[in-house]
């Protein structure tokens, strides 16, 4: 700390800076002042360095040496506090304006009910309570909420603040919901028929898996994708043996979507209720276990498209769209949900099938 502190147009001067000036005018040393005023000349020191704050006792001594009042003293230290504080205030905000400038405002407005905001102090304070943080600056802590996996290599900090906001967002959808307590074997049990919702329409599918999934424990929160985030879903557990489990549009093709609800699903199944899941397309965040995203990987795969039969019918890059919709019809399955496979195992080119797959778009209610 120094006794001259300046920020921009800003100024404050500590009650030390006036007085390294009259040790200057008085052409004595600092362990002389320190004598005549009746304190040490380490005390002094700092005092005259702004390392500490002026004391009653200090303002006294200063006032009676000088033939001041002590009013005068201690307001110099009001006002060194007070345009500390602006100061201050004026850093952070220019700071969290930074990262407010990664986040789009615009998103939490349409889908969260944000207010609009005349400013950026206005979209600092409306977004910090929203996500239930005292300054966004939070926000570019990796460990804050999770450390996780994203669909984005050579992460950005644009990346973990706008991951990290998009998983408060549906932790605070979670909270709203009336879930029952967790149970893993009827959730299992219900896993055929969620499979088969690949044939259905969004409007058919969802709120039926929100039932499904809420009388198993399970806050199924839907939202839009978020800019920069880089996330398809995530799995986290809270309160009283119940767990979230988030999905969005990134990407929005139905593949991606039933990939990534089955991949949660199998987080959920696993129970680690100390770790936190978010997934994307790669693996870029090292403190995932491995073996638990391969396994969740390896479930989603293979519980779509059972692994004997997708082998037994051993497609290659020649595979027609009729083959595709045949072995997709044999199984009980989207088509799109089969090309998206081949497309992952590089059977075929990503610019292929574009008629099989479809698109999400999901829209807060």
């Amino acid at each position: 700390m120094s006794n001259k502190i300046e920020y921009n147009d800003l100024f404050a001067f500590h009650p030390g800076y006036y007085i390294s000036e009259i040790i200057d005018d008085m052409e004595i040393t600092q362990a002389e002042f320190a004598k005549r005023m009746g304190t040490t000349e380490k005390t002094l020191s700092k005092l005259v360095n702004g390392h500490i704050n002026l004391s009653n006792d200090l303002a006294k001594n200063l006032s009676t040496m000088l033939g001041s009042s002590v009013g005068v003293w201690l307001n110099l230290q009001q006002k060194y506090d007070e345009k500390l504080i602006e100061i201050k205030e004026r850093e952070s905000l220019d700071e969290q304006g930074k990262i407010m400038k990664m986040i789009d405002y615009s998103y939490f407005k349409n889908n969260i009910g944000l207010p609009p905001a005349k400013n950026m102090s206005e979209k600092i304070k409306n977004l910090c309570a929203c996500l239930m943080i005292s300054d966004l600056r939070i926000l570019t802590q990796q460990d804050f909420l999770v450390n996780y996996r994203t669909g984005i290599k050579n992460v950005q900090e644009k990346n973990i603040v706008n991951s990290q906001a998009w998983l408060q967002i549906a932790l605070n959808c979670a909270k709203q919901m009336n879930v029952d307590s967790f149970d893993a074997n009827k959730l299992k049990g219900f896993l055929p028929e969620i499979r088969s919702m690949t044939l259905q329409e969004p409007n058919q599918f969802i709120p039926r898996l929100r039932e499904i999934f809420s009388g198993c424990g399970v806050a199924f929160v839907l939202l839009p994708h978020l800019k920069n985030s880089g996330i398809n879903g995530a799995v986290k557990w809270f309160g009283n043996n119940q767990v979230v489990l988030a999905l969005n549009d990134r990407r929005c093709n139905a593949d991606t979507f039933w990939f990534s609800l089955f991949h949660e699903i199998k987080h959920v199944l696993q129970q680690k209720v100390t770790k936190v899941f978010i997934s994307g397309n790669n693996d870029d965040f090292s403190d995932m276990d491995n073996q638990l995203e391969e396994d969740a990987d390896a479930f989603a795969s293979n519980y779509l498209i059972p692994l004997n039969e997708y082998e037994k019918w051993h497609p290659n890059k020649y595979v027609t769209d009729e083959e595709i919709v045949s072995f997709a019809k044999k199984i009980g399955i989207h088509p799109g949900v089969v090309a998206g496979r081949l497309q992952y195992d590089g059977v075929i080119p990503q610019n292929r099938c574009s008629k099989l797959k479809v698109k999400y778009h999901i829209v807060m209610r």
